[in-house]
């Protein structure tokens, strides 16, 4: 075989191969990741946001294919990702991370699950595996304050109760009190396998959009 046709067979392996793992299995979220987290990624749940609320909207928006059934939130996703935002900086939680939870947990806010869109849960929280009573808030940015307002007590060892302080709003998670101790899990990839859900490719899922999000703007 010459050179030439020996490039020409490995080109065309190349493209199989690409073919192949274009057709590999999804992930129980859909549509599925395209980018995978980096293998030594670690992302802290308390920080800054690295996109904004309109930078989350274009992300989620532009996504091919567009996941199946109608957008059920009580609010306009360019609101909803807003006010993820404005509350993880209130209380030095990553917002736009907790947006991404927010997706995983909700079916990309289909609400297909066990979770209605009306209790404003965008999180999960009560609903467990066993004896499951979902928590319901009045509006959005309540639920949403709720689930930042839990991020900070799996993260922040020095949140011990739930108050103002250390809180810097009023408490609304109902379920403050039963992450022990404070600032178990201080990292996104430490969540699932019993830190906030029992699945153990939890964090994966959500850093692996999390990933594709900030490299849809340009960033790692």
């Amino acid at each position: 075989m010459t050179t030439r046709q020996l490039q020409a067979a490995h080109l065309v392996a190349a493209a199989t191969l690409v073919l192949l793992a274009a057709c590999g299995a999804r992930t129980p979220v859909s549509p599925t990741p395209s980018i995978p987290p980096p293998a030594q990624a670690t992302v802290s749940i308390m920080g800054a946001s690295r996109l904004t609320g309109a930078q989350l909207v274009t992300w989620f928006t532009s996504r091919s294919p567009q996941p199946s059934g109608a957008y059920a939130a009580t609010v306009p996703v360019q609101v909803l990702a807003q006010i993820f935002v404005e509350e993880g900086a209130a209380e030095g939680v990553t917002g736009d991370v907790a947006f991404v939870q927010g997706i995983v947990e909700t079916g990309w806010f289909r609400f297909n699950g066990s979770v209605p869109a009306s209790y404003n849960n965008f999180a999960g929280i009560g609903a467990t595996d066993a004896s499951p009573s979902p928590a319901r808030f009045p509006d959005a940015r309540t639920g949403v304050r709720a689930q930042v307002q839990h991020l900070r007590a799996y993260a922040d060892a020095t949140a011990l109760t739930c108050t103002m302080p250390p809180l810097h709003n009023p408490c609304v998670d109902p379920r403050f009190a039963l992450v022990t101790p404070k600032g178990k899990a201080s990292t996104w990839n430490q969540m699932g396998n019993g830190n906030w859900a029992t699945d153990p490719n939890y964090s994966t899922t959500i850093l692996s959009l999390y990933s594709e999000a900030l490299a849809f703007h340009g960033l790692r």
